[in-house]
């Protein structure tokens, strides 16, 4: 049973950082692409970025890109997303997604496990 645990959500001003961690369990995830997902109050959940596990390679949205890094730990299963200079519209409950689909989704309906989430806030 694939379980995706996140943590690391928080309440944070303007410019600073966080760190989300997701902790995955349940079977190998060697081939597996990990992402990151957001969603706002009354928005879409969008993409935010991904690592394909078995090589490392990694995938920004736009809004992020520069700012945001994702990386995984092979020994602890671990996907993580570094955020450095936020902004009060990254305010978000950001959600830990994975998939063995070949190309990287962007969508949600790319994804085949979730976690619960973890709300990060923003303030200015």
């Amino acid at each position: 049973q694939v379980q995706l645990v996140e943590s690391g959500g928080g309440l944070v001003q303007a410019g600073g950082s966080l760190r989300l961690s997701c902790a995955a369990s349940g079977r190998t995830f060697v081939n597996y692409i990990m992402a990151w997902f957001r969603q706002a109050p009354g928005k879409e959940r969008e993409f935010v970025a991904a690592i394909r596990w078995s090589v490392g390679r990694v995938y920004y949205a736009d809004s992020v890109n520069g700012r945001f890094t994702i990386s995984r730990d092979n020994a602890k299963n671990t996907v993580y997303l570094q955020m450095n200079s936020l902004k009060p519209e990254d305010t978000a409950v950001f959600y830990c997604a994975a998939t063995r689909a070949v190309v990287v989704p962007r969508d949600r309906q790319g994804y085949d496990y979730w976690g619960q989430g973890t709300q990060v806030t923003v303030s200015s």
